[in-house]
C-alpha cells in the first residue's frame, strides 16, 4: 500500500512538473483564485489533482482524460457534478481494488487548527489540533484560520468508507473499497464511491454553527424523531444485574420524576433480559424469549406502557448462537453472523420483529461495528480490521455497502419504533436509524470515564444532532458512587443541551436532593430546545463553557486527577 505520505510527496512532485500553485488555483476558481485560496479554502468541487488507486498487484496513478475520468490499466474513476456534490464512481471489470485515493492540492498557511470525526463512536479523543498528515479523519474534517471555519466531508450513506487527511499543502480523501479486508471485485457495476461537498466559512460564525449547517449539507434526508427523546436504561446502576421486577420499579421511578404531557418518557431494558445473561448463560445470541429474569416479557412491557411510558431493548443482532449453522458464521470471528447470508439478514429481521411484536417502542441494535471488524472505533485507523478475511458471498460489494444493507433491513423490520444506533458507523446510520450514540459508554462508578466520554462527545459530535439524527452523548449513572456535586454538573448540561437525555436511577440513590434535580432537568428535556453550543472547544478537550438555551452556562468538571 502506498503510504500517506508518500502519496502526498508524490502529488506533490507531479504538480510541481506541470502546474504551479497560481496556475491551479485560477484554473479551479477563476478571477477570484487568489483571493479564494489566501483564505484557505479548498473548493473541492473541481477535480481533484492526482487520483492513485490500491489495486491487490500495486499501486496506480490514474492518468487524466476527458470530463473529469481517469483511467489507467482498465480502471476508470469518474467524477460528475451532482446536487452541489462531486460524485465519484469507479469502474473496473478485471482489477481487484483496495482504496481510492483523491488529492486537492492548495497551500493552507492561515489554517490554525483542525477538527475531524469518527468511524463510529468518539471515545474522548476529538479535539481541535494542528497539522498532523497522517491523522485518519473519518467522513468529514473542518479546518480554522481564526475567523472562519472551512468544511469537507462525504455525504451520508457513501458506498466506501471515506477518511480525509490534511497537511500545509491540500486534502487528501481515501475511500476503503474493500469487502471486509479482500480487494473488492466489481465486476461489470459502476461503484457509487461517494459524493464529496464543502462549504466555505462565513464570517461572524462560529465553528460550531459552521459544522452544523455543514452536517445538515451531508445529509439530506436526516430521520428525526417527532418530539424530544428522554427516558431512562438500565445499564449504568444495573450492569445487566437486572429482572422483571428492576425494570418496573425503574419505570415508575421515571415515570414519577418526568413532566406530564404526551411526550412521554422511554424506558430501556439493557443487556440482562437474554438467555445468555441467565443463570445457565447458554443462550447467547438468542433473542426470541428471555431468561428466568424475566418470565414475560411481553406482559412487562405492556405493564411499562399502561404505567405511561414507552418500553425500549436492547439486542446484539450479529451474535451468533451456538446452533446457527457453521456457513452463517462471519470467517474473521466464528462468534459472529455474517450479514451477507440470506438466513442471516431474515434472522435479524425476525428478531427485530418480534422486539417490536413483543412491544418494544424502541430498540437499542448494539455491537455491529465491534462484531463486523473486530475493533472499537479508535482501533480501526486506516486499516479497519485485520487482514485476510471476507465475506460468505465473496468480495462483491464493499463493506460500506454490506453495513448500510444491514441498517436497512433493521430499519424495515423495526416498524414505526425507534431505533438507537450503538457502536453503529455514524454516517451510514444518518436518515436510517432515529438516533445515534455518538461517544463511548460513559459510567456509573468512575466519573472520570463520564467526564472524558461524555463532555467531549457532546462537545465536538453535538453538531450532528438534528442534522443527521438525535445525538446521544449517553446516560447519566445517578448511582452512589459518583458525587451528586459532579454528575449534576454532566445532567445539567445534557438536559440543557437539546440532545436527548436519558438516565439510569439506581433506587438507593434516588434521595430528596437528586429527584428534585432529576424533575427539572428531564421536564427541560422532554420540550425542544436549541442545540446547546460549546465556547471554549478549541482551547480544552472537555468544554466548561456552553451556549446553552439562550444564555451562557459555566460547568466544573472536577480535578482530573483520579480521586
Amino acid at each position: 500500500m502506498l503510504p500517506r505520505r508518500a502519496f502526498i510527496q508524490q502529488s506533490a512532485a507531479a504538480l510541481g512538473a506541470s502546474l504551479s500553485l497560481p496556475d491551479i488555483a485560477r484554473r479551479a476558481f477563476g478571477a477570484h483564485a487568489d483571493a479564494r485560496a489566501s483564505r484557505g479554502f479548498i473548493d473541492l468541487g473541481r477535480p481533484p489533482d492526482i487520483v492513485t488507486v490500491q489495486t491487490a498487484d500495486g499501486d496506480l496513478r490514474l492518468t487524466a482524460g476527458p470530463n473529469g475520468t481517469w483511467d489507467e490499466k482498465g480502471i476508470q474513476l469518474r467524477t460528475t457534478h451532482t446536487s452541489g456534490a462531486l460524485r465519484v464512481e469507479l469502474v473496473t471489470s478485471s482489477a481487484h481494488i483496495k482504496r481510492v485515493g483523491l488529492r486537492w492540492r492548495e497551500r493552507l498557511d492561515d489554517t490554525r487548527a483542525i477538527l475531524g470525526d469518527a468511524w463510529e463512536r468518539a471515545y474522548g479523543d476529538l479535539a481541535w489540533r494542528g497539522f498532523e498528515p497522517d491523522r485518519v479523519m473519518p467522513w468529514y474534517v473542518a479546518t480554522w484560520d481564526g475567523a472562519r471555519t472551512h468544511a469537507y466531508g462525504v455525504r451520508t450513506g457513501a458506498g466506501a468508507l471515506c477518511s480525509w487527511y490534511v497537511d500545509p499543502d491540500g486534502i487528501s480523501l481515501w475511500a476503503d473499497v474493500r469487502s471486509g479486508a479482500a480487494p473488492l471485485e466489481l465486476g461489470e457495476r459502476v461503484l457509487a464511491v461517494c459524493d464529496v461537498v464543502c462549504r466555505p466559512g462565513r464570517d461572524g460564525e462560529s465553528a460550531f454553527a459552521a459544522i452544523h449547517a455543514f452536517c445538515k449539507q451531508m445529509c439530506a434526508s436526516p430521520r428525526i424523531p417527532a418530539a424530544p427523546v428522554y427516558g431512562s436504561n438500565d445499564w449504568y446502576y444495573a450492569y445487566g444485574n437486572n429482572s422483571a421486577a428492576t425494570v418496573l420499579a425503574d419505570a415508575e421511578h421515571i415515570i414519577e420524576l418526568s413532566p406530564a404531557g404526551a411526550n412521554r418518557p422511554f424506558v430501556v431494558i439493557d443487556d440482562g433480559w437474554q438467555p445468555g445473561r441467565g443463570a445457565s448463560r447458554s443462550g447467547a445470541g438468542t433473542w426470541d424469549r428471555a431468561n428466568e429474569k424475566f418470565p414475560d416479557l411481553p406482559r412487562l412491557l405492556g405493564d411499562i406502557t399502561r404505567r405511561g411510558a414507552r418500553p425500549g431493548m436492547w439486542i446484539r443482532s450479529l451474535q451468533a448462537a451456538a446452533d446457527v449453522p457453521d456457513s452463517w458464521r462471519l470467517a474473521r470471528d466464528r462468534n459472529v453472523l455474517d450479514p451477507t447470508v440470506v438466513g442471516v439478514s431474515e434472522k435479524v429481521a425476525a428478531d427485530i420483529t418480534r422486539l417490536r411484536g413483543w412491544g418494544c417502542a424502541m430498540i437499542k441494535h448494539d455491537y455491529s461495528t465491534f462484531d463486523l471488524f473486530g475493533r472499537w472505533g479508535y482501533q480501526m485507523g486506516s486499516a479497519l480490521t485485520r487482514d485476510g478475511w471476507t465475506f460468505a458471498e465473496g468480495p462483491r460489494r464493499t463493506t460500506a455497502e454490506v453495513i448500510g444493507e444491514l441498517y436497512r433491513t433493521i430499519r424495515a423490520a423495526a416498524g414505526d419504533a425507534t431505533i438507537i444506533g450503538c457502536n453503529t458507523v455514524s454516517h451510514l446510520s444518518a436518515g436510517v436509524f432515529d438516533v445515534c450514540r455518538i461517544g463511548d459508554d460513559t459510567s456509573g462508578t468512575d466519573w472520570a470515564r463520564t467526564r472524558k466520554m461524555g463532555v467531549n462527545t457532546l462537545a465536538f459530535r453535538g453538531a450532528q444532532h438534528g442534522a443527521f439524527y438525535t445525538a446521544d452523548a449517553d446516560c447519566v449513572g445517578v448511582t452512589n458512587a459518583i458525587p451528586w456535586a459532579l454528575n449534576r454538573e454532566w445532567l445539567d448540561l445534557v438536559a440543557r443541551s437539546g440532545t436527548m437525555l436519558f438516565v439510569s436511577l439506581a433506587p438507593d440513590a434516588l434521595g430528596g436532593e437528586q429527584r428534585r434535580d432529576l424533575r427539572s432537568a428531564l421536564a427541560v428535556a422532554a420540550r425542544a430546545a436549541p442545540l446547546g453550543e460549546p465556547l471554549d472547544w478549541q482551547k480544552t478537550a472537555w468544554p466548561a463553557k456552553w451556549r446553552l438555551m439562550g444564555e451562557e452556562r459555566s460547568y466544573d468538571w472536577g480535578a482530573a486527577e483520579p480521586g
